[in-house]
C-alpha cells in the first residue's frame, strides 16, 4: 500500500488551511462595514447625525455622507485624516450609483446638496477626535461630531 494519497490529501488540507488563514489577514479582501452620517435635516439645522461614530483599527469602514440639507456642507477631521488609510473616495449620481471616484489622501469633503459622497477608509490609529466640523458658521451652530478610533 502507497502513502502518497494519504500524504497528498494531508498536503492539500495544509495548503488550504494557510490560504484561508492569509486571505483572512488580507485587508484588500474585507467587505466594508458600512456607516451613514447625514449632514443637515429638512428643518435647516446644521447637524451631523449621528454626532458620533466608534471605529476599529484594521477594519474597511465605508462612510455614507448624505447631504439632506439646502445647502452645501463640509465633513472635516484633521485628527481623523491623519489616523486613517483612505482606499477611495465614492461620489454618487442623482441615480445613486457611483459617478466618479477619488483616490489620494483626504482632508475635507463638500458635499452638495442631494448628494452623497462614501468615504472608504481603514483606521491604522487610535483616538478621539473631538474636530469633526463643516465650516465655521455650521460649527458655531452645533454642527459638530466625534470619532472614537478603539
Amino acid at each position: 500500500m502507497s502513502l502518497r494519497p494519504p500524504i497528498l490529501a494531508l498536503s492539500l488540507t495544509l495548503a488550504l488551511v494557510a490560504a484561508t488563514s492569509h486571505a483572512a489577514g488580507d485587508l484588500t479582501r474585507q467587505e466594508p462595514t458600512r456607516l451613514t452620517i447625514t449632514l443637515g435635516n429638512a428643518e435647516g439645522e446644521h447637524r451631523f447625525s449621528p454626532d458620533s461614530l466608534t471605529l476599529e483599527t484594521g477594519k474597511l469602514y465605508a462612510l455614507r455622507l448624505q447631504n439632506v440639507g439646502a445647502e452645501a456642507y463640509y465633513f472635516a477631521s484633521p485628527g481623523l485624516a491623519e489616523a486613517v488609510f483612505t482606499r477611495k473616495v465614492t461620489i454618487m449620481g442623482a441615480d445613486g450609483k457611483p459617478s466618479a471616484e477619488v483616490y489620494g489622501a483626504v482632508r475635507r469633503i463638500e458635499v452638495k446638496p442631494g448628494v452623497t459622497a462614501e468615504w472608504w477608509f481603514v483606521p491604522v490609529k487610535t483616538g478621539r477626535f473631538e474636530d469633526v466640523n463643516s465650516t465655521r458658521p455650521h460649527t458655531e451652530a452645533g454642527m459638530r461630531a466625534v470619532v472614537e478610533v478603539k
